[in-house]
Formats: structure tokens, sequence, C-alpha cells
């Protein structure tokens, strides 16, 4: 069935004033004059690094991940990978079976393409906010974690022994290796991102400056890695408080095109202030910010239509906002059916009205929200 919308349609060339008609995919997209809604339409946004929200977390089993997956669908997330903390292998072997049982119910949820495994391969000696579960890459625990066929993104410090094969492994089957979690001072990550290059691995950054450290005179790190490399993709917690507006400014002239907003959320996004929890370790919110008792960062409680109104707020006009939210992750999952408005594409749209809240979520031309 043929359906549409008028507004302000966010493309890759720009905001037009049109109508975007629409059934499962986006059939044309006109461009129109005269008085129109005050809406902005734009793509569903994709969250490559979400643990919770709405009380539920991937930890969970089935029901944190519908419970996380529904409350995040409310704020525009039409695609996410939920994602893990640093647990035993056996436990996640269990979450990954509860998120396999999640998706197989159906329903009104996300498209939920796989799982974000972030843990156990990560030093020790940068947990941030992770369990004490850190553990090294060997072949058969990477093995074990890979049978199930549902990590789309794994986060591997690369300083660890058995990294680089490691990475190779899940590589070969198709994960994105996203670097981070790590107290390497650029070394390890130059050489295991020139190994990888050639089998045309993709690769990325996880949180890019956090759990990392900075960028230091004789000591580059991940993150000076992370912004000469031109084929690996950062993800950036777009809250403006994991980084400062200026870091984040820097990160997205240094990497056009490859540069994606996540949430990192955990179960207490939407919950508003009080005491909760993150891999069993007490977190306590306050004015919007979570931290473990001894004022380390313990994740978010972000919203992607939150994470576009910061962009928005920092100076990104719309169509740059998007790029972050949902176009340049589409392209990190290889999932060339979304992520922008265009003919062809799914029509996963997200409405905002005039005060820049989320009006509708549509979800491959059905209204969800």
């Amino acid at each position: 069935m043929s359906q549409q919308l008028s507004g302000l349609v966010v493309t890759p060339a720009g905001t037009v004033p049109g109508r975007i008609r629409f059934g499962e995919s986006i059939s044309a997209i006109e461009p129109l004059g005269g008085p129109l809604p005050d809406r902005f339409i734009v793509p569903g946004f994709i969250d490559v690094h979400v643990h919770g929200g709405g009380g539920g977390d991937t930890m969970d089993g089935a029901d944190g991940v519908r419970t996380m997956a529904q409350f995040h669908l409310q704020h525009g997330t039409t695609t996410m990978l939920p994602t893990t903390v640093t647990n035993p292998v056996s436990e996640l072997l269990e979450v990954l079976a509860g998120f396999s049982a999640a998706r197989a119910a159906g329903g009104e949820l996300p498209d939920l393409p796989g799982v974000h495994l972030e843990g156990p391969f990560i030093s020790p000696e940068r947990l941030g906010a992770q369990p004490p579960f850190a553990t090294e890459p060997r072949p058969e625990p990477v093995s074990e974690l890979l049978a199930p066929g549902l990590i789309r993104v794994v986060t591997l410090a690369p300083e660890l022994p058995g990294a680089a094969a490691a990475a190779h492994q899940f590589a070969r089957a198709g994960v994105r290796v996203s670097l981070g979690h790590s107290s390497d001072d650029g070394s390890a990550t130059r050489e295991l991102l020139d190994t990888l290059a050639p089998s045309g691995a993709v690769t990325a950054f996880t949180h890019l400056f956090n759990a990392m450290g900075g960028i230091e005179a004789r000591r580059p790190g991940l993150a000076t890695l992370a912004l000469l490399r031109e084929e690996s993709y950062a993800e950036v917690i777009l809250d403006r408080l994991h980084l400062h507006d200026d870091v984040l400014r820097l990160v997205l002239s240094s990497k056009p095109g490859r540069v994606m907003a996540i949430t990192d959320a955990m179960r207490a996004a939407g919950l508003g202030d009080g005491p909760t929890e993150l891999g069993g370790q007490a977190v306590t919110v306050t004015e919007g910010q979570a931290r473990l008792a001894d004022g380390t960062l313990a994740g978010s409680v972000l919203t992607m239509d939150q994470a576009l109104r910061n962009a928005l707020a920092i100076g990104l006009d719309w169509a740059a906002a998007v790029e972050l939210t949902s176009a340049a992750p589409a392209r990190y999952l290889g999932l060339s059916d979304r992520g922008s408005l265009e003919p062809g594409r799914r029509a996963d749209l997200v409405v905002f009205d005039a005060d820049l809240n989320v009006s509708s979520v549509w979800l491959r031309g059905q209204q969800l929200v």
C-alpha cells in the first residue's frame, strides 16, 4: 500500500521541502512548494553500540533485549546491535541465545541484525565500567562465540596476546573489528590494522577517546591512529559529556563519512536519576550522568533522537547530523538498503515535530510509533 508524508525531507543532498512516497521502500521524493507541515523527516537511526534502556539490558536475556529494543524504537532507532559487557564466555553464550530468542519472537521491534560483543577480549587496565572478566582472545573461545553466527561487531584490545589472530578470525566470519578498551601506545594498533587491511576487513574504534586515553606527544595511542586511518570508522558517544564539543569537531573534520553516533546506553536510559547497575556493578545516575562509585563514567542514558539534537546544537546541519546517526553506521554494517532517504531504500523513517520531538517512527513502511 502506497503512503506519503510531507515536510522537510532530509536527503543526502540536503533538506528538501517535499513529499516522500513509500510502501516497504521509498518510491519517490517529490519537491513541493507552498505551505508544508512544520516537521522534519529523517532516516531511521542505526545504533551499533547500546547496552540497554527502559529498564532492560542485553545481559538479561530475551526479555531484556525486547524491553530495551522497544524503548529505543520510541526514540527513532530502527536498527540496533544489543551490546554485551565483559563476562565469562559461558555466560556470554547464554546472552547470545537470549538475543536469538528475542529476535525470533518477532513483534514490533527495531531490526536486530546481530550483537556487538564488547568484551571479554579487552585490557584489564582499561575496563572503564566493564566488569573484571577480561581475558585473552584465544582461538577456542573465539570459535565458541562465533558459532551461533550472531556477532556483527567485536570490541578488541589490540595489544592482547593473540589479538591479531583473533581479529582475522572474527573478520573472516564477517564481523566488524572495533578496537577499544585498550592501553596500547599505538604500535599494536598500527600493526593489527596493517595486517587486516589487505583482507578487506571492516574496522573501527570503540567510543573514541573513552577507555583508550588521549593523544600524547610521544605516545599516539589508539586515538591518534583512529584519526589517521582513513579506512576505519569511529564511534562517538554523542551526549556532549563523553567528548568535548571541540574534540568532536576535530574527529568529524579528520574522518568525514566515517564517524558514527552511538548511545552506549544502559538500562537506566529513560528511567531518570537514581541507583541502577551495569554488568552487576552499582551505578548512580545524577542529572543525566551515569557513574560508578569512583566517579568513572558508566555508559550513558542517551537516546538517538537526543544524539541528533546534540549534533544540531553544536552547529551541524540536518544532513550532517543524519550522516552520524544513520548513513555512516549503515555503511559500516554493510546495510545498503537503509541509512538514507532515497528511492529504493527501506522506508525506515523518523518524523520530528517543530520542537524537534519524535512524533512518529516507521519501519519498512509500517508505523510503529
